[in-house]
């Protein structure tokens, strides 16, 4: 175990913390109508030669040596069901495995097969990938493991050595969704940004790119490989970078070609001519000074037979447009749906999801293609579910909004204009002049966690939440019109104070809600909807068995049926999921897999009453399950949630005001709202003597960088450490009086 992989106090990562736990009921009606595309779409170069390589008969595949994995391959990934060649499977992204050993029928039989421990303490995200025989899976900063799919012995692990204090850059835990595969390499990239070549043999590195400037960027994200093109993406918007992607050759690593996102100064020559074509959709401020965000940190899906990569891009930095672009303008290509050419990095087409987000409303959400019956006529779509609330079903060739409805609830929009493609704001909740709580959150109705496509039932199952966030611009540009641009800051452009007055209303925290629902893209609405005790659970895999396999924050694995929804399986572990599930087959036995492991965006404090994390270890594992397994489920040890006695720190009201709002905005996200940790990081309430001892040192010396809690000397003084330790203290001793009482 590598010991930065060990949890350590105080803000690992100057995070926001913006989202409040809670329901909002309000009443939504949709609009209605018919509508054209928001852009007209650009004709796709002929590329005969490469289309016929795709769509190859799989007996083509005989000559090649193996292991190897191509475009033929993974376009044909139907003629072996018993492999996982991509990040969803199949190049549309489905996440719909074949296989149909394991059924609704006998899924009661379900039991561990084997586990892997994968020797961390943070969130897990992976998707696996199983080649001939061997997993490939990655855990925290980027390290992959390759293991026998049969057994789960380790074949061999490559840890790309990331510096511990790197970790202070990652909005959202150092998080990794695992690799891709092509011509006997594995890919994978490092948290710290750099693209790496494995040999699929013993994990030795062929070549080693590095693909960011510098911090503050990061990548989490998987890359995906298209005609011999390594593509990738990274993070970074909230600490204020431009957002591009790029494709590198899978042979040599050299660039192939790059796409930025957003526009960067206007008096320099545009990198492409996309970026001409849009920069006037940014009025009236000095975006580039702030980086613009629109950073692309996770989707992607490619269609080999209209050869175009769909590519998801994000937020906006800073958060508020206010700032940002105070002119207005949609600021494209924030938020927005990509069709690229995967041979030049050409823009085919584009949607934009949210025009001028204002909101971190990402469109980087999980794309699934598929072909559908809407109106008696087979359409070629695109669906996805991003953050705003909104599903979204588009013709992939393009670029035609078919139809769009709310899939949870939303306040901040009444609905999306179907003739014009645009959602309908709701200017009553405009936090230009006073707070606001709106849903969704920047958790978004639906996050990262990838949902799943079922051909055979029609439906797309989504792992949803109810988050109310809380949203006020910065009271400088409020008063002045001026913005402090701070190097490596989190800057959304967001009000703390105003943030920490909104939370102090409230007598306590409540719960939010999370959900497993099933949609129909063709009518947009519910099929069936399970409830779940806490929000942000595991992504989702359905099967040719009628099932659907989902993780919980709270420590369970579960199946349903597809059609229905009734749960048919469960097992406790004890260990709350993020990731989905994958489904493989090794001489001829059906296994189900997961990596288990709780963490990446931040909890909602009222929520630790619900997740695993708060309650046991989150000790990271990848869990297998077959019928008539047995194996054991690993045991998971209890926490000690009680909160020592400390001696009281005197604070004038003053510096408690000050320790309050500089706790929120540097260590709120990561250690929780209130001082209320989530359970994947340490709650300081309950801080041990050595830490107190040490607390100025590991804040602002950086004592324990190497262990992922980089130094904050640089935005904190001296004086402002000592209040946001009073702050933690007196707030440890209110709690712990409140529990002596028994509230």
């Amino acid at each position: 175990m590598s010991e930065k992989n060990a949890v350590w106090p105080v803000a690992v990562n100057a995070a926001a913390g913006l989202f409040i736990a809670g329901v909002i009921v309000w009443q939504f009606v949709a609009g209605d109508g018919v509508g054209e595309a928001a852009k007209a779409p650009t004709e796709a170069p002929a590329a005969e030669e490469q289309a016929a390589a795709e769509t190859a008969a799989p007996e083509a595949e005989e000559t090649e040596a193996p292991l190897e994995v191509t475009g033929a391959r993974i376009a044909n990934a139907d003629s072996e069901p018993g492999s996982w060649l991509s990040h969803g499977r199949t190049y549309d992204e489905q996440r719909f495995s074949p296989l149909d050993q394991i059924t609704d029928k006998n899924v009661s039989e379900l039991a561990p097969a084997w586990s892997f421990e994968t020797g961390t303490t943070r969130g897990l995200e992976a998707s696996p990938l199983v080649i001939d025989g061997v997993i490939y899976t990655t855990g925290n900063w980027g390290i992959v493991h390759a293991l026998d799919a049969k057994t789960g012995e380790e074949i061999w692990t490559y840890d790309p050595e990331v510096p511990g204090e790197w970790a202070r850059y990652g909005c959202c835990d150092i998080v990794n969704r695992g690799v891709a595969a092509w011509e006997g390499k594995i890919f994978v990239a490092s948290f710290d940004g750099r693209l790496i070549a494995l040999d699929k043999e013993d994990g030795s590195v062929i070549w080693e790119k590095m693909t960011i400037p510098g911090a503050p960027y990061t990548i989490t994200g998987a890359p995906r490989v298209v005609k011999g093109k390594v593509i990738i993406g990274n993070g970074g918007a909230e600490y204020g970078v431009r957002g591009y992607f790029s494709a590198y050759d899978a042979d040599t690593g050299e660039m192939v070609w790059r796409f930025y996102t957003v526009p960067g100064n206007p008096e320099e020559p545009f990198e492409t001519p996309e970026l001409e074509e849009v920069v006037d959709t940014w009025k009236g401020g000095r975006w580039w000074e702030i980086g613009g965000g629109g950073t692309v940190w996770d989707s992607m899906a490619y269609d080999p037979e209209l050869d175009t990569l769909y590519v998801g891009v994000g937020n906006g930095s800073p958060w508020t447009r206010e700032i940002r672009s105070p002119g207005g303008g949609d600021n494209l290509f924030l938020s927005t749906i990509l069709a690229i050419d995967p041979d030049t990095g050409r823009l085919k087409w584009h949607y934009q999801t949210t025009p001028g987000d204002n909101w971190d409303y990402t469109a980087t959400q999980h794309i699934i293609l598929a072909d559908i019956e809407i109106d008696g006529k087979t359409r070629k779509v695109l669906m996805q579910a991003p953050k705003n609330g909104f599903f979204y079903v588009i013709d992939r060739e393009t670029g035609e909004l078919i139809s769009a409805d709310n899939y949870v609830t939303v306040t901040w929009a009444s609905h999306v204009d179907l003739e014009t493609g645009r959602p309908v704001e709701n200017p009553a909740l405009a936090y230009d002049k006073s707070t606001q709580f709106v849903l969704p959150s920047a958790n978004g109705g639906h996050n990262w966690h990838p949902m799943a496509f079922n051909p055979e039932t029609g439906l797309v199952y989504i792992p949803t939440q109810e988050i109310a966030g809380i949203y006020s611009l910065e009271q400088k540009w409020r008063d002045e019109r001026d913005y402090e641009v701070k190097e490596n800051w989190w800057n959304p452009g967001l009000d703390w104070s105003d943030y920490v007055d909104a939370i102090n209303a409230l007598e306590e925290l409540p719960l939010a809600s999370g959900y497993l629902k099933a949609w129909d893209p063709v009518k947009q609405e519910a099929r069936w909807v399970v409830e779940l005790p806490a929000p942000l659970n595991g992504g989702v895999l359905t099967t040719a068995g009628n099932l659907v396999f989902q993780g919980t924050a709270d420590g369970r694995f579960a199946a349903y049926r597809a059609d229905n929804g009734d749960r048919v399986w469960e097992a406790d572990i004890n260990t709350g999921i993020i990731a989905p599930p994958i489904s493989y087959e090794v001489d001829g036995e059906q296994y189900i897999a997961v990596m288990a492991g709780y963490g990446g965006v931040g909890v909602p404090s009222g929520d630790a009453r619900q997740i695993a994390a708060a309650k046991y270890a989150n000790d990271g594992r990848m869990l297998v399950f077959k019928l008539g397994g047995e194996a054991e489920l690993p045991q998971v040890s209890l926490k000690d949630q009680t909160i020592p006695p400390h001696e009281p720190v005197e604070l004038t009201e003053e510096e408690f005001r000050r320790g309050e709002v500089n706790y929120m905005a540097h260590c709120g996200l990561c250690h929780g709202p209130l001082a209320i940790s989530g359970g994947v990081l340490p709650d300081l309430r309950r801080m041990s003597e050595p830490v107190k001892d040490n607390f100025m040192e590991i804040v602002r010396g950086g004592m324990l960088k190497d262990r992922g809690m980089a130094s904050f000397g640089d935005l904190l003084s001296e004086q402002e450490v000592k209040e946001i330790y009073g702050y933690i203290i007196t707030r440890a001793r209110e709690d712990r009086e409140r529990m002596s009482v028994g509230q």
